[in-house]
């Protein structure tokens, strides 16, 4: 374990970005950019950052040239969002406005992560499992062959209270009151957007930042819970179905979830971050 400094949360060394990124080759390209990146950083007289204070106050406080002004989110813009990597699917906004308040687990994994046949289908059956309804974002590349990879009758088993979706806009997905909680990959659009909503989490990081952020949602803020593989590296059905029903079943993690969000939210309404960005353009006038 690697602590930066006593106010920020501890990392895995196994955990760190460019050592969960591919083979050997590939993971030292990345820690080489990394260096690259870190020397251009050490250049500049202030790092602006899509975060709040609210949200990494032991970063902020250590390293006084980060500016956060943050979180900024596409729904807080006019006009429409653009540079998706999928087409989205907005017909599950209108499945969603069917289902009762609270109730619907959200389950998405970003753009990047994959997932072979037999973890594919645990993910499948724990959400089958719950007997809850649900909103699963399956891109095509998630899995080789994905029309054939559900196990069999899963569709017709659940098709009464669970819908997939090639991609979906999720901002509004997230925003939206049937919305219990977010199953999610932990990148960091994906954690502020959720916090933004003070929807709660259950984590499943795949590499890079999601790690640490996990140990944020987890340890931090704690508004959410995190999935244990079991000796063979899969996270079986029964994990998921038990950590859920954990998260839903208690309140607190819905009410902390709230008061994030209230804190994070206030950050871009007259907070810190609206002060760091004013701040930030004051700077730029008197150069």
């Amino acid at each position: 374990m690697v602590q930066l400094s006593p106010t920020m949360p501890p990392m895995k060394s196994t955990n760190f970005f460019w050592a969960v990124i591919g083979d050997e080759a590939t993971c030292k390209i990345y820690f080489d950019t990394l260096i690259k990146t870190i020397i251009s950083v050490e250049s500049a007289d202030w790092v602006i950052c899509n975060s709040s204070y609210d949200l990494e106050p032991g970063t902020f406080s250590l390293y006084p040239n980060f500016l956060s002004i943050g979180p900024l989110l596409a729904t807080n813009r006019l006009g429409k969002s653009a540079g998706y990597f999928w087409s989205e699917d907005s017909t599950c906004l209108a499945w969603l406005d069917q289902q009762p308040t609270n109730s619907v687990i959200y389950v998405a994994f970003g753009s990047c992560t994959m997932f072979d046949q037999a973890q594919f289908e645990e993910v499948a059956l724990g959400l089958e499992l719950t007997n809850r309804p649900f909103m699963w974002v399956v891109r095509q590349d998630m899995i080789v062959d994905v029309d054939y990879a559900y196990p069999k009758g899963f569709k017709d088993r659940v098709h009464n209270r669970g819908l997939t979706v090639s991609w979906a806009p999720q901002q509004q997905v997230l925003s939206h009151p049937s919305v219990a909680c977010f199953i999610s990959h932990c990148g960091w659009n994906s954690t502020t957007e959720g916090v933004a909503n003070g929807v709660p989490f259950i984590c499943w990081p795949y590499f890079a930042d999601q790690f640490a952020n996990e140990t944020y949602i987890c340890d931090e803020w704690k508004v959410g819970l995190r999935l244990c593989k079991d000796e063979s590296g899969i996270i079986r059905k029964e994990e998921i179905n038990d950590k859920l029903e954990h998260l839903l079943g208690d309140k607190g993690y819905k009410e902390r979830a709230l008061n994030l969000q209230a804190k994070t939210m206030g950050s871009i309404r007259g907070g810190s971050s609206h002060k760091n960005f004013n701040k930030f353009v004051e700077w730029i006038k008197d150069i």
